[in-house]
């Protein structure tokens, strides 16, 4: 019979479970050195946030086959050391949708209401009513930034109590947002009219402050913000002061760019703001659910099924991992790359295999390459697991092809992306040693590694225009790695592409695009 450990508490509910398929041990505050010594007993391991599962513990979990985290954050596992061992490593993603959802809206709610504030001034034996006269959310306008799970969940919700929904998520259609009740527009937009915003979008380089100083004052006097996705997407110190100030009516924030909150102006703020300490997926249901999802997903990998929430590749050997791992870097690279270049919604996705990749299984390169298409939008939630559900739900619609014909490389992959703003397309190739080339952009051939910050333009093929993009770039202190041309005819169209040493800084790209010459320009990280 198998064997479980469980290494943190986690609900009965998930121990149940597992017992009806293995023995389970349930050992908490064990010391590295302690699991290190008895991990190589188990076929399986199920933790939280308390177990860090290193590499040095992977290694010896010999007979490990699945580690279980009950929750949605894997940071605490080496999840490359479990990949190359063939250890399926899963969370549990949706298991705190509903806490989260109802928690948003329970701040949005008494900071309407004043509810925090007025709960004390009764406990101190006061009886000020005329202090906490509150506001309707009935008929309001409810801007929902991010529409994915929670943010749909709030929206239902919202919709329910007689609110006007607006919703931003470029990487959501106009049709899918119509479904929920929403009415897509711009950020701007929804920031100008909302009477009430709510943030669920993971923080990412681009949503960092994204709430700051500037767009703070877009915000109707009377509005109110709520942030319960995380800590860092609103400038806090640009939102206290403009409640100071009086400039937006309210603020409730559960999460924050250092935790726990230390000395903040957050605090010494009155009725205007609500903050709670990171309550969002802390409810009872909560912790029962994710202890349930995981404990179901252990007991089938053990029973020969595949988990539904993997977040490494599940199912396949050490040995076909092996084997396949150079071709899915390359494939969620070039994913990655093209669905930076199109920008917005991407509607259609075509993959073609060339030359011998063509005759290889071709499932886990669609889904590395859709998993690197959704970098951008998901981060952290999508996975080899759940890419082509996540596309689905997002109106991606793919199409494999296969040619065996092309011979410039060995085996290169063609990824073309269609949305919103325009087509893309890029074309990959493997050299020795498993290098990545990027061979072909937009039907321009190139020969370029990827670089973590890359700047590609197109443009006239004319005397000087390098030089001058160069002077640019080194008047913003931008130094360039490595650049190169690609051309099909002399004087005609061209592309560009250089390595950067560093990020862009903002406002550059719109001065690149003034150079007399250069038609567009698109950053990309990697």
């Amino acid at each position: 019979m198998s064997k479980v450990l469980v290494s943190d508490p986690i609900d009965q509910a998930g121990i149940d479970i597992l017992s009806q398929v293995a023995t389970v041990d349930v050992k908490t505050n064990l010391k590295p050195a302690e699991l290190i010594e008895i991990i190589g007993e188990y076929d399986a391991l199920m933790i939280r946030s308390g177990t860090r599962v290193t590499k040095e513990i992977i290694e010896a979990g010999t007979q490990l086959k699945i580690i279980g985290r009950a929750g949605v954050g894997v940071d605490n596992v080496d999840v490359p050391a479990a990949t190359r061992k063939g250890i399926v490593v899963v969370n549990s993603p949706e298991g705190n949708t509903i806490a989260a959802a109802e928690h948003a809206l329970a701040m949005m709610l008494s900071m309407s209401r004043h509810i925090p504030d007025a709960n004390a001034s009764v406990k101190r034996g006061e009886w000020d009513r005329k202090s906490f006269v509150g506001a309707e959310v009935y008929k309001k306008t409810l801007g929902i930034v991010g529409l994915g799970k929670i943010g749909s969940h709030v929206a239902a919700v919202a919709k329910a109590m007689g609110m006007k929904l607006l919703a931003f998520d470029p990487f959501i259609s106009t049709e899918r947002a119509e479904q929920i009740g929403c009415q897509l527009v711009d950020l701007d937009l929804l920031i100008q009219q909302a009477d009430y915003i709510t943030l669920h979008i993971p923080k990412t380089p681009e949503t960092t402050h994204l709430i700051n100083t500037e767009r703070l004052a877009k915000m109707k006097p009377t509005a109110r913000i709520i942030n319960c996705a995380r800590g860092g997407i609103i400038d806090e110190e640009a939102l206290a002061v403009a409640l100071k100030e009086g400039k937006i009516g309210g603020a409730a924030l559960d999460v924050y760019e250092t935790e726990p909150l230390g000395e903040s102006s957050l605090r010494s703020l009155g009725k205007e703001a609500v903050l709670t300490p990171h309550l969002g997926a802390s409810t009872t249901e909560a912790q029962v659910n994710v202890a349930i999802d995981v404990a179901e997903q252990i007991r089938d990998v053990l029973l020969g099924l595949p988990a539904r929430s993997a977040v490494n590749i599940p199912g396949l050997s050490p040995d076909v991992i092996e084997e396949l791992k150079p071709y899915m870097q390359l494939a969620e690279t070039l994913g990655n790359l093209v669905g930076q270049l199109a920008g917005g919604r991407v509607e259609l996705l075509n993959i073609r295999l060339q030359g011998e990749l063509a005759t290889n299984r071709s499932q886990p390169l669609v889904v590395a390459s859709l998993k690197g298409l959704l970098y951008q939008a998901l981060r952290e939630r999508v996975n080899y697991v759940n890419a082509s559900i996540e596309a689905k739900e997002r109106g991606i619609r793919v199409i494999e092809t296969r040619d065996a014909a092309v011979k410039d490389y060995a085996g290169s992959l063609h990824l073309e992306a269609t949305g919103s703003l325009g087509t893309h397309a890029v074309t990959g190739a493997l050299l020795g040693g498993g290098e990545i080339r990027l061979t072909n952009l937009d039907d321009f051939p190139i020969n370029v590694p990827p670089s973590p910050h890359m700047l590609f333009t197109l443009h006239r093929d004319m005397p000087g225009i390098i030089g001058k993009l160069g002077s640019l770039l080194g008047s913003f202190n931008v130094n360039i790695a490595s650049m190169q041309v690609g051309r099909k005819i002399v004087r005609g169209d061209a592309v560009m592409v250089l390595s950067l040493d560093d990020p862009l800084p903002d406002g550059i790209l719109s001065e690149i695009t003034k150079v007399p010459g250069i038609r567009d320009a698109y950053t990309v990280t990697l």
